[in-house]
């Protein structure tokens, strides 16, 4: 009896063909879960950084791509790989990753649902895996002019956020502690839009504004607001309310940050949510 193509794919392949398929772009891992193709210029500490532009592949995240033809020739160069990377960050999902650990002392799952109330955002229902230590996986996606970096634990203990430039291990692939799962009844969720107050936890702050700024009327806060881009609109003013707070401006600045924030598009109820949060998270009224 003739074997079929899908048959004869390796497991590790087929799974990562199945992320491609939904627009994921991916890399072979090895067991221990890191890039499984070594770097082309590991032996030559002189030359200088490379990101795939020399044409050769060993370049970790910067090698991913969602296309069928290059996922196969990837996972030839690696017939060792037992899994698949998910590189985050990028089109059409700019997939965002919270990981919650299983480190002793830690209840990351709990600090979580701690931070949804504490901020007001609910957790939405998206896709979910299973690590083979107990932990989880959650994806979500952000707006594509934001880019989220990478943390370990600055969230909150045992929390770590995989975004631009990082990659989330795919459901079925293997590592030294067994299998990568999809949660029960998420496999055919798309990831959810990561909530805004999530998101602004996730961003690094901008530049603190000057003491001359402040001085003047929180000026420089004011201006950050209204030049937000759609997509950071909200987070923006929530970042700008809590620093105005700090300052000892709240008050007196919150009907200009709305007025700023209005300016920009966003809606008058979650304009003033947002300010409600910020007043609330740093101890104003």
């Amino acid at each position: 009896m003739a074997t079929s193509t899908r048959q004869a794919t390796p497991p590790p392949l087929a799974h990562a063909l199945s992320a491609a398929e939904r627009g994921l772009a991916v890399i072979p891992l090895s067991r221990r879960k890191l890039p499984a193709l070594r770097s082309p210029h590991h032996d030559d500490p002189g030359h200088p950084p490379c990101h795939g532009e020399c044409g050769l592949l060993g370049h970790g995240v910067h090698d991913a791509s969602a296309d069928p033809a290059r996922v196969r020739a990837l996972f030839a160069a690696a017939p060792w790989a037992t899994g698949y990377g998910i590189a985050c960050g990028l089109p059409p999902h700019h997939l965002i990753g919270v990981d919650l650990d299983t480190k002793p002392g830690t209840d990351s799952p709990a600090a979580l649902r701690a931070l949804a109330v504490r901020h007001e955002f609910t957790i939405p229902e998206t896709v979910v895996v299973l690590t083979p230590s107990g932990g989880r996986h959650l994806w979500l996606t952000g707006p594509p002019d934001v880019v989220v970096p990478n943390s370990a634990s600055r969230l909150a203990p045992g929390i770590d956020i995989r975004g631009a430039g990082g990659y989330l291990v795919g459901p079925g692939s293997r590592g030294t502690r067994g299998t990568y799962t999809t949660a029960p009844g998420t496999a055919r969720l798309r990831p959810a839009p990561c909530p805004p107050a999530l998101l602004s936890l996730l961003l690094p702050p901008p530049p603190r504004p000057s003491r001359a700024h402040c001085a003047d009327g929180g000026l420089a806060l004011l201006h950050f607001v209204r030049t937000a881009p759609e997509g950071e609109r909200n987070s923006r003013l929530f970042w700008a309310a809590c620093r105005a707070w700090e300052q000892g401006m709240g008050a007196a600045l919150a009907e200009p940050l709305l007025d700023a924030a209005l300016e920009t598009g966003l809606p008058e109820a979650e304009a003033r949510a947002t300010l409600g949060s910020a007043a609330r998270r740093v101890g104003g009224p």
